[in-house]
């Protein structure tokens, strides 16, 4: 697992709080943290001036006070843990390799992975995700009964009507055999 991390574990960058124009970098990578601040001014003294940088082992980020008040306190748990060796490992995989392994989760885990980060709500959303799980969980659907007229509406929709329909086939067929026993 450790090949899925380059040089850079993390990174992110941001301007800070008014009333300063300071526009800062935070980048973490497998041995160190490096926090570089930018100082933006339209005063000439300041032109071109380089960024400040302060490098620091994964021990001891003391500008924690600063990625707090620049990026939040989300941002500075994450960078922590990160320090301690806290990968998520499942945040980094490609998006392709998510949708086989969502291709194995029953819908209803699906619908509780979306609510979790923004990166699984829009891959649970995608379109991607819910033509794989058409072709995959609609084994009847054909193009007489909207298979490649996904163009007109989305795959999800498509999934649905066809789910809702199977669901009404099954009940007249339970009812064709109550029928018949009575």
């Amino acid at each position: 697992m450790a090949s899925l991390f380059g040089k850079k574990v993390f990174e992110i960058n941001g301007q800070g709080p008014p009333p300063t124009k300071y526009f800062f970098q935070l980048t973490v990578t497998k041995t160190e943290v490096i926090w570089r601040p930018w100082k933006i001014s339209l005063r000439i003294e300041s032109k071109g001036a380089a960024p400040g940088e302060n490098k620091m082992i994964h021990d001891y980020l003391h500008d924690a006070q600063q990625v707090d008040v620049v990026f939040g306190r989300q941002i500075l748990q994450y960078t922590q843990a990160l320090c301690h060796g806290n990968f998520d490992y499942l945040e980094r995989l490609p998006n392709d390799l998510l949708l086989q392994i969502l291709a194995f989760l029953e819908l209803k885990d699906v619908a509780l992975l979306a609510q979790t980060p923004k990166r699984f709500h829009k891959l649970c959303n995608s379109p991607e995700f819910w033509e794989q799980t058409v072709r995959g969980r609609c084994d009847k659907l054909t193009p007489d009964n909207g298979g490649p007229s996904q163009n007109a509406m989305g795959w999800r929709k498509i999934f649905y009507i066809f789910t809702f329909y199977m669901y009404m086939e099954v009940a007249r067929h339970f009812n064709k055999t109550v029928l018949l026993i009575s």
